[in-house]
């Protein structure tokens, strides 16, 4: 999910590929987990793993993968668990990442509303019904026309919204 929130991302695969090599005499395989391509062309790869979850097995894994990684000039990543509240938010915003979602004529509305900073559901209020308006907030957020702390509260009326991004 934080992947496909990164803007940096224009390409996304799940288990790409099953890596085969040797080790110790027998072969071994490994799955990765991601396999990301970025705007400036590089690429990353990545196991998702919690720290309390890692072995052994795991570490020669990665250094067969890293070393692959590093003869084609891609990067590779473990990472563990993401923190809850940004979890939250961004399975949240997801929902309204389509663009059905946007409606342009509030999405400029809301830019302008939001362009120095103001609470959600205010903002939201002086564009119109809420009901109305909230979906293309939320995919404003999502494509981080709009921004606001998805890290560190969850997404509530009060959340300060701020403008800086790109059209939708």
């Amino acid at each position: 999910m934080a992947l496909d929130f990164d803007p940096a991302v224009i390409g996304l695969a799940s288990r790409p590929f099953r890596l085969a090599w040797r080790h110790d005499g027998k072969t071994r395989t490994h799955t990765p987990d991601l396999f990301a391509r970025l705007d400036d062309g590089t690429a990353v790869l990545i196991d998702v793993l919690p720290g309390d979850q890692v072995e052994l097995d795991d570490l020669t894994a990665w250094d067969a993968i890293t070393q692959a990684c590093d003869a084609v000039g891609w990067e590779f990543r473990r990472v563990g668990e993401m923190d809850g509240v940004l979890t939250a938010n961004l399975r949240w915003l997801s929902g309204y990442r389509h663009p059905r979602c946007l409606d342009p004529g509030r999405a400029a509305d809301l830019r302008r509303v939001f362009a120095d900073g103001a609470a959600l559901m205010e903002g939201a209020r002086h564009v119109g019904d809420p009901i109305a308006v909230l979906p293309t907030l939320f995919h404003l957020l999502w494509r981080q026309v709009l921004r606001t702390d998805l890290a560190t509260t969850p997404l509530w009326e009060g959340s300060l919204v701020r403008g800086g991004g790109e059209q939708p």
